[in-house]
């Protein structure tokens, strides 16, 4: 394995990891909600609740899962991944400080000529 395709599997991981730990606080967010509003014993106050949890929890989601997709595919060699990286890569840049690193890191990686030869042979 050359140093390119080390790049490309960490950066597999990287992706599925975060898009993990993404799913993972948006389902804290909800249960804290959820669990203010049953403290609280307020009918409306555990609605609102409700609905703004569940809309943070599935905004999380919904934002977590292209870089599931993204990794599984990076470590799979799948083509369509090494674009959706470039553009998530990009996506991830303004958001400092973790972003903007993952955001580096993917654009440097799949745009070199290297990764290029890399998911061209697969």
């Amino acid at each position: 394995m050359n140093a390119m395709e080390t790049n490309v599997k960490v950066l597999g991981w990287l992706y599925i990891v975060l898009g993990i730990l993404g799913v993972i606080i948006g389902a804290i967010v909800l249960f804290v909600l959820l669990g203010t509003g049953i403290v609280a014993q307020d009918g409306e106050a555990m609605a609102i609740l409700f609905i703004v949890g569940v809309g943070g929890a599935g905004l999380m989601a919904v934002l977590s899962l292209p870089g599931i997709v993204t990794g599984v595919g990076l470590l799979k060699y799948q083509s369509w991944a090494r674009v959706l990286a470039i553009i998530l890569g990009a996506i991830n840049l303004p958001a400092f400080p973790i972003g903007t690193v993952l955001g580096a890191y993917s654009l440097i990686v799949m745009l070199s000529d290297e990764t290029s030869a890399l998911f061209a042979n697969r």
